[in-house]
């Protein structure tokens, strides 16, 4: 089913609708999390869709040509899932006698990594199709009685477009790795202050003498059974803080079946037991840290399945990029540095619009001033102080 917009544009409310080797050929195939594939399991295992308040409208925009751009688009009867934390703004609206459900989202559901979101067929005006696009949404909104339009976890050609466009623009802080040309991982760590060097290798050290080894294993590597054994561990994470995952156990066998390669698993093995499982997702140039589960509790055995693992992995395949998730003030010890993510949010009531952007004007600033203070703290020689700023090509206008 459908949605027909103005000429050359439409809502799509499946993945299935648009040909796949045409959404493959945007630009934006280098991330795993807009591939065709990628979305099209999350609509038939059923992650998404029915009553998980996250119904599929994909606009996409034809030419003679065929697919020239698209959008990968949610509308969301709630904010779960997003990791953009926009609750406060639905009480305030409640609190005024108005709706902030059902609104629309521009995301990966239940993944907050940076992705493009506004996909461009190579060789097209992305100034003038990403404008395009932007007014699509807003109408679409308009037209459906939406509050308003969200677009989470931007790369820098959405960030300008959607700035461009008068969107509110919001800050967030992750903590993200890069890969300087490290020869191995210990050369990294001769990056690292003599006492943050020390410290890294005693927890590696400590894994290793607990008897626990690692193996890498890609989609197409993974048996069902083996599968059913990194879910349920994956799950015990979840249940542990008091619900149940987001993506289903028939999610993992699609996604590893239809990007064998996209998916990659550090299994922690102690003998022949699994004792524990980090689950990424590898893309172009940037590792993608996701879940993480354990049978038993082994010391530094977290530190070592989700981020010394991936590092190493970066460093081997000439990843330039890790981001490990939300969170974390733990992770700089390890390498991870402050890095400022956006987002940007196009609000329709003038009022509400109004009061929104001056929180977050006083949200920036409380921002910019934690990912200031983190970095006095990572590990590196000579690399303590402010956060890199943006380059030129990615600072919004």
């Amino acid at each position: 089913m459908t949605h027909m917009a103005r000429d050359g544009s439409e809502f799509c409310r499946s993945i299935d609708a648009v040909d796949r080797r045409q959404w493959n050929a945007l630009d934006g195939a280098g991330s795993p999390f807009v591939r065709h594939e990628f979305l099209a399991a999350l609509e038939h295992t059923h992650c998404v869709g029915g009553p998980t308040g996250w119904e599929p409208r994909y606009l996409v925009l034809r030419d003679a040509h065929g697919l020239a751009a698209a959008v990968t688009a949610f509308v969301k009867a709630h904010s779960f899932g997003e990791f953009v934390f926009d609750f406060a703004w639905a009480q305030a609206y409640e609190r005024c006698g108005r709706h902030y459900y059902p609104k629309l989202t521009l995301a990966t559901p239940f993944t907050p990594a940076t992705a493009p979101r506004l996909l461009l067929r190579p060789g097209l005006d992305r100034s003038a199709v990403s404008a395009r696009l932007l007014e699509e949404l807003e109408a679409y909104s308009a037209n459906h009685g939406f509050s308003g339009v969200h677009a989470l976890f931007l790369d820098a050609p959405a960030l300008t477009a959607c700035a461009a466009r008068g969107w509110l623009l919001r800050r967030d802080c992750q903590f993200h790795w890069s890969n300087r040309g490290y020869a191995s991982f210990e050369d990294y760590l001769g990056s690292f202050t003599a006492e943050k060097r020390k410290k890294a290798r005693r927890e590696r050290r400590r894994v290793a003498e607990a008897g626990v080894r690692f193996e890498t294993r890609f989609g197409d590597e993974l048996t069902e059974p083996l599968l059913e054994r990194i879910y349920l561990l994956h799950r015990d994470t979840f249940l542990r803080h008091g619900h149940e995952p987001y993506l289903t156990r028939s999610f993992f066998s699609e996604v590893a079946q239809r990007l064998p390669r996209a998916l990659m698993v550090k299994l922690a093995l102690r003998g022949r037991a699994l004792v524990a499982v980090a689950i990424f997702f590898v893309g172009e140039s940037t590792l993608f840290g996701r879940y993480w589960g354990a049978a038993a509790d082994y010391h530094s055995l977290h530190f070592e399945a989700c981020y010394h693992q991936g590092i190493e992995f970066c460093i081997e395949r000439g990843l330039k990029c890790f981001e490990p998730g939300t969170q974390g003030e733990h992770k700089v010890a390890r390498g991870f540095e402050p890095t400022i993510t956006w987002s940007a949010h196009y609000i329709a009531d003038r009022q509400f619009r109004a009061a929104i952007a001056d929180y977050l004007r006083r949200e920036a600033a409380v921002v910019d001033s934690y990912a200031h203070e983190v970095q006095a703290h990572v590990p590196f020689r000579g690399r303590r102080g402010a956060p890199e700023p943006l380059s030129s090509e990615e600072q919004p206008v």
